[in-house]
Formats: C-alpha cells, sequence, structure tokens
C-alpha cells in the first residue's frame, strides 16, 4: 500500500519502534518562569535550589569539584544502567516539569528523532543529554547537579535566573579578582577557557571525552553548553566569547529548543524505545563505563 502524506511507513522497522511521537502540552511563553511565590512548593523548591547554588559555586568550589570527578572512579556502568538510575531524580531546579528526568531524556530524543531522522548521534546526544545528573546518587546535592550555568571568576551576569540577589552571600561576589566583568580571563579567550559552575553539563562533556565517545563535535558542545542561559538566550559573556564559540551557538540553539520546549505531561512508550536506543548507545559508546 502506497504511503499517505503525514503516515509513517510500515516498511521502516526502524519506525516500528517508535510509539506517537511526544510534543509539549503549553505554550511556549509559559516556560522557564522563575516567578517567586512562596505559597506554591514548586516555585519554592526552585528558588532554594538556585540561592543554594548561587551561594556556594565559588571558583574554589568549581576546582575542588573538577578535581574530584573528572578521575572518574566513583563507579562503572553502562549508559542504559546509568540512564535507569534517572526515573529516580526530579530536577529540583525546574520550574516546567515534575516528572523524572529519564521522562525527558526520551522526551527530548523522540521529538530530536522526528525533525532530524538521519542524525542517529543527535537522537543519542538528546537522550544522555542530562545523564551527568547522576552525580546526585553519589553525594552531590542536586544545586551542584542541576540549573543554568554561568562562568565564575568574573561579574555575575544580570541574565541569571535570580540574580544579582542571589548571590549576595557567595564570597566572591566581593573578591575584587573576580567582581570585575573580565575577572580572571582575558577578552575573548573563549567559552573553552572560562571556569563554568560546576554541573552535569561539565561532567558530561568530560566523561563522553573520556570514555571515548563517537558523538560528533557538534554533540559534545550540545551536551557541554546546554545550560549555559546566560549566554545562549542572555546575550551575555560576548566580552569573552571568540569566533568559534558563534559557530557553537549555533549548535547548542538546535539543541536547545529540543531539550526545552518537549517537555509535556504526555509520557513516551519508554520500554518500547529502547531497543532503538540501546543500538545507539552500542554504536557510539558501547560497554561498561567509567564515571
Amino acid at each position: 500500500m502506497a504511503e499517505q502524506k503525514g503516515e509513517i511507513s510500515l516498511i521502516d522497522p526502524s519506525q516500528l519502534l517508535r510509539p506517537e511521537p511526544v510534543f509539549n502540552d503549553k505554550p511556549i511563553e509559559a516556560f522557564r518562569d522563575y516567578t517567586v511565590d512562596d505559597s506554591d512548593p514548586v516555585r519554592e523548591r526552585v528558588r532554594k535550589t538556585y540561592y543554594d547554588m548561587h551561594t556556594n559555586v565559588t571558583v574554589e568550589l568549581v576546582k575542588q569539584k573538577r578535581e574530584k570527578w573528572l578521575k572518574f572512579n566513583t563507579f562503572k556502568s553502562t549508559i542504559k544502567d546509568a540512564l535507569i538510575k534517572l526515573n529516580e531524580l526530579v530536577d529540583e531546579s525546574d520550574p516546567d516539569t515534575d516528572l523524572p528526568n529519564i521522562v525527558h531524556a526520551f522526551q527530548t530524543a523522540e521529538r530530536i528523532r522526528v525533525d532530524h531522522p538521519d542524525d542517529d548521534w543527535f537522537h543519542l546526544t538528546g537522550l544522555i543529554h542530562d545523564l551527568g545528573k547522576v552525580m546526585a546518587f553519589y553525594g552531590e546535592p542536586q544545586w551542584c547537579v542541576v540549573g543554568d550555568t554561568f562562568p565564575v571568576g568574573c561579574k555575575w551576569a544580570k541574565s541569571i535566573v535570580y540574580g544579582p540577589e542571589s548571590f549576595k552571600d557567595n564570597p566572591d561576589t566581593y573578591n575584587p579578582k573576580y567582581n570585575i566583568e573580565y575577572g580572571m580571563y582575558e577578552p575573548h579567550c573563549g567559552l573553552d577557557n572560562l571556569l563554568i559552575s560546576w554541573s552535569h553539563d561539565e561532567y558530561m562533556y568530560q566523561f563522553l571525552k573520556h570514555n571515548k565517545s563517537k558523538i560528533p563535535e557538534k554533540g559534545l558542545y550540545m551536551i557541554r553548553y546546554h545550560s549555559l542561559y546566560p549566554w545562549h538566550a542572555g546575550g551575555d559573556y560576548r566580552h569573552l566569547t571568540n569566533e568559534k564559540d558563534e559557530q557553537i551557538l549555533q549548535w547548542v540553539l538546535e539543541f536547545n529548543k529540543y531539550d526545552l520546549y518537549t517537555k509535556s505531561t504526555k509520557v513516551p512508550d519508554i520500554e518500547a524505545l529502547w531497543p532503538y536506543y540501546e543500538k545507539l548507545i552500542d554504536k557510539y559508546i558501547p560497554g561498561v563505563c567509567e564515571w
């Protein structure tokens, strides 16, 4: 039977593993609403997570976390087993969903799959982009794992969520080496030379490099900077970025629309999807990995 417009061909075996695509069920302007409301437990949870983050994340703390986690000697696991852990994690910084993070992983990956059917590396990038959040199961508080990221060692950008009030108890706010526009950096030194607040982004980027992932460079940078909202959404830190970062920005913006706007109450059929994504894991980052 001929394929009709808008239908999925039944002779394509890869499509048989895909349930109906999941799309968001609320308007775009309703996402990332950080309005303070003490009577709303979700908004209060989000606010507290960011205030804890902005109080504690300093240049020194980021260096300590990099020293700890980039040894990759905490545990060993396959990508699938690590993803399954996210079934027990609800991101305390996210005002847009209270579903387990594994649901968001599959929502993101499946929407990418709809729009970019031939880029299987992109599908996998969507699935694992938040996988660095497994640090929360190994002693890290969520404020040091989730949420928007930002450079440390220079003046806090105005577009940072809840800033600048939320940084009032951070010692770097009063350090003359760090609280000026360029801080400890040189003009246009590039994102790769900035020390970014410790989070799942940098950890997962470094993890994929350490474990010799075959995901293309653009996928690695999508993961590394997808939470750097003050840069890619707020327009800040352009005095520190360089020409290479303009290309990275295009990659991150392409990824971001799937990361953010696929959050929904509609849950994909994860069990039905595993066979497809297991093949991608075996292709790009197989076996037991060092975390």
